[in-house]
C-alpha cells in the first residue's frame, strides 16, 4: 500500500466474504439495475452483517461507504446540461465526497487523504499516462462502433450550439474529476484500509461501473468501465497520489467529448479544444 497508509488487511472469512458480496449486490441492484425489490434486502443484509462484525474499523469505514451508496441510490444521475440538473447531480455527488472525508477524518485519520503530487518520479507512471492516449482513442472508437446509440446518451441541440458544447465539456470533466476523488481516493482507499488490494480494487470497480452505467455507459460499457476502474485503482495503489489517475481520466474525457460532438455534428470543428 502507498506510503503513509496502513491496511488492516482483515482476514476474508466466510461472513466477511458474504458481507462484500452483499455490498456489491446492493450497489448493482440499487444504483445500476434499480431493482429495489432485491436491492433493499441486499442493503439490509449488509447492515446486519456489519453490525455482527467484530472489527470496529470495518463497521465504521464500510458503514460510511454504505451511506454513500444510499445517497447515490436516491440521486438522479443523468447527463442533462441545464443549471438545475447540474445542481441535482452535483449536490449528492458533493455529499459523498465531503461527508466521508469529514467523518473519517475524526474517527479514522489517514484513511482518506488528498495527496495530489507523487512522492517520487517513476517512468512507469509516465508510461501509463502515455499509453492511455492511444488506448482511450482506440477503445472509445470500438465502443462507439459496437454501440452506435451511445452519443444519444448525452443530449445536444440538433444544430451546433457552442454554449451547450462548452457545458458538455465542463460537465464531463467535472464528473471525471469527481470519479477519481470518490471511487479511487475515497472508496478504494477506505476498502484498501480494510482488505488486501485485489479485494478492495474489485469492489471499488463495481461501484465505479454501477454509477457510470446509471449515468450513460450502457451496452458494452460495464466491461470497459470495470477494466478502466481496475487500472485506475492499480495506478493509485502504486503511486499513492491523485495526479496520474486524474490526468489519465481527463485524457479519456477529452476523447469522449470529441466523439460525442462529432457524432452529433459530423465534421464540425470544435475550435476551443485541441481536437476536432
Amino acid at each position: 500500500m502507498g506510503r503513509g497508509r496502513k491496511s488492516l488487511e482483515l482476514p476474508l472469512n466466510a461472513e466477511r466474504g458474504l458481507l462484500l458480496v452483499a455490498y456489491a449486490s446492493a450497489i448493482v441492484l440499487n444504483i445500476a439495475v434499480q431493482d429495489y425489490r432485491l436491492g433493499i434486502p441486499a442493503f439490509a443484509t449488509v447492515l446486519v452483517l456489519l453490525l455482527r462484525d467484530p472489527s470496529p474499523e470495518l463497521r465504521r469505514r464500510l458503514g460510511v461507504l454504505l451511506g454513500c451508496v444510499a445517497i447515490l441510490t436516491v440521486a438522479d444521475i443523468n447527463t442533462g446540461l441545464s443549471n438545475a440538473n447540474f445542481l441535482r447531480v452535483g449536490i449528492p455527488f458533493a455529499a459523498v465526497i465531503v461527508l466521508p472525508s469529514l467523518v473519517l477524518a475524526r474517527s479514522d485519520p489517514g484513511v482518506i487523504t488528498y495527496r495530489l503530487w507523487p512522492h517520487r518520479f517513476r517512468w512507469l507512471d509516465l508510461l501509463y499516462v502515455a499509453i492511455s492516449i492511444p488506448l482511450a482513442w482506440g477503445i472509445l472508437e470500438f465502443y462507439w462502433w459496437v454501440n452506435p446509440f451511445m452519443p444519444t446518451h448525452w443530449p445536444l441541440p440538433p444544430h451546433f450550439d457552442r454554449e451547450q458544447v462548452i457545458r458538455l465539456f465542463v460537465g464531463i470533466n467535472s464528473v471525471g474529476i469527481w470519479d477519481e476523488l470518490f471511487f479511487v481516493n475515497i472508496s478504494f482507499a477506505v476498502l484498501r484500509s480494510l482488505f488486501r488490494f485485489p479485494v478492495a480494487n474489485a469492489v471499488q470497480a463495481v461501484l465505479y461501473t454501477s454509477v457510470l452505467y446509471d449515468m450513460a455507459f450502457t451496452g458494452l460499457g460495464p466491461l470497459i468501465v470495470y477494466l478502466f476502474a481496475w487500472t485506475q485503482g492499480s495506478m493509485f495503489e502504486e503511486s499513492d497520489n491523485l495526479l496520474y489517475v486524474l490526468v489519465v481520466h481527463l485524457i479519456v474525457d477529452a476523447f469522449l467529448v470529441s466523439a460525442i460532438v462529432s457524432a452529433h455534428y459530423p465534421g464540425h470543428q470544435v475550435d476551443f479544444l485541441w481536437f476536432h
